[in-house]
């Protein structure tokens, strides 16, 4: 697809390999919800066009409306039916595509079977737990037999302990289908995309296969998405010289005087009296038994001891050292 809608500041050009899953990241407001409408239907472009398999859904004089599109979404929010009981909701699009009453009833209860919820077949919503109704609703989805599968945050509004298994469900169906999952959770994106694409403002501004990008960010926003700090600077040989003149070290790598990105991991950094990277202390949070300390461009997971014993608070002085051997540069 390529489309633009200018009054949302949001003009796109993705590409989707049919049989992959690409994961739509970036802030709050970057489009991502836009960009899936645009695919969907539920919003028309100012310009641009969006093609599916070699034909043709939004053009300058085409335009298939949403239920002919093959498209379906998946979003945090089940949006069953309550009337309707779990295999009725299953077999609501099927019998909509003409399908036999008694065909559209055998599919409902071999998809039920397929996520593992039979004994749910009876069931309405309301008698639904979270988890076990965005179960039906990925069975609803997949009995539909959808050209493309849109997933808006589908594990989001879940309990901490029943979005695994659901990731894992859905990573085994996903496998032979093309879909675009937009997430928060860098867990989706490692276990469901092949591909990443970053957008912020309305641009996409980093994108490529998965563990590429997240081992090589090359924004402050897919960095902190893959849990990683990100400086940039001009490699001397021995260490990274950051805009500040501070000294970052780093092994040696074939990219002497070049402006390079570094990147390491918060739990890597370590806090001294003085020297390293002096930073000011913007927040401080639990990180598992550590404090994550987060100043204007670094975050470091720091034992409870060792943010007690430098009075380390907001707006205090922090300095920071990272092993050469925990950091990573590439050229920018």
């Amino acid at each position: 697809m390529s489309a633009a809608v200018p009054e949302r500041g949001v003009e796109v050009d993705l590409t989707v390999t049919g049989g992959q899953t690409l994961a739509l990241v970036g802030p709050n407001g970057a489009g991502k919800s836009t960009v899936l409408s645009l695919i969907s239907g539920a919003l028309r472009p100012a310009r641009g066009e969006v093609v599916l398999d070699e034909r043709v859904l939004t053009g300058e004089r085409t335009w298939v409306p949403p239920h002919r599109r093959k498209v379906t979404t998946l979003s945090q929010d089940p949006m069953l039916f309550p009337h309707l009981t779990a295999r009725g909701n299953i077999m609501f699009p099927l019998r909509s595509q003409g399908m036999a009453r008694a065909q559209a009833r055998h599919e409902a209860g071999r998809w039920l079977s397929e996520l593992g919820i039979p004994e749910l077949a009876d069931r309405r919503p309301s008698g639904l737990s979270g988890g076990q109704g965005q179960k039906v609703a990925i069975a609803r989805a997949l009995a539909a037999d959808p050209r493309l599968l849109l997933l808006d945050e589908p594990m989001a509004a879940l309990d901490i302990d029943v979005a695994p298994a659901l990731r894992e469900l859905l990573r085994r169906f996903l496998a032979p289908r093309t879909a675009v999952i937009v997430t928060h959770d860098v867990l989706d994106a490692l276990a469901l995309a092949d591909r990443i694409a970053v957008l912020e403002g309305g641009r996409v501004v980093e994108q490529g296969p998965t563990q590429e990008l997240l081992a090589r960010p090359r924004t402050a926003f897919t960095a902190r998405f893959a849990g990683l700090n990100l400086v940039t600077g001009r490699y001397d040989g021995e260490a990274v010289v950051l805009a500040d003149g501070s000294r970052l070290p780093a092994p040696a790598a074939p990219c002497g005087g070049r402006a390079v990105h570094a990147v390491f991991r918060p739990a890597s950094v370590r806090s001294l009296d003085s020297g390293g990277l002096p930073r000011t202390v913007r927040s401080l949070a639990p990180s598992g038994d550590l404090v994550r300390v987060r100043t204007e461009d670094l975050s470091a997971d720091l034992p409870p001891q060792d943010v007690a014993a430098r009075h380390l608070e907001p707006g205090a002085t922090v300095h920071l050292e990272v092993p050469p051997d925990a950091v990573t540069t590439y050229p920018s």
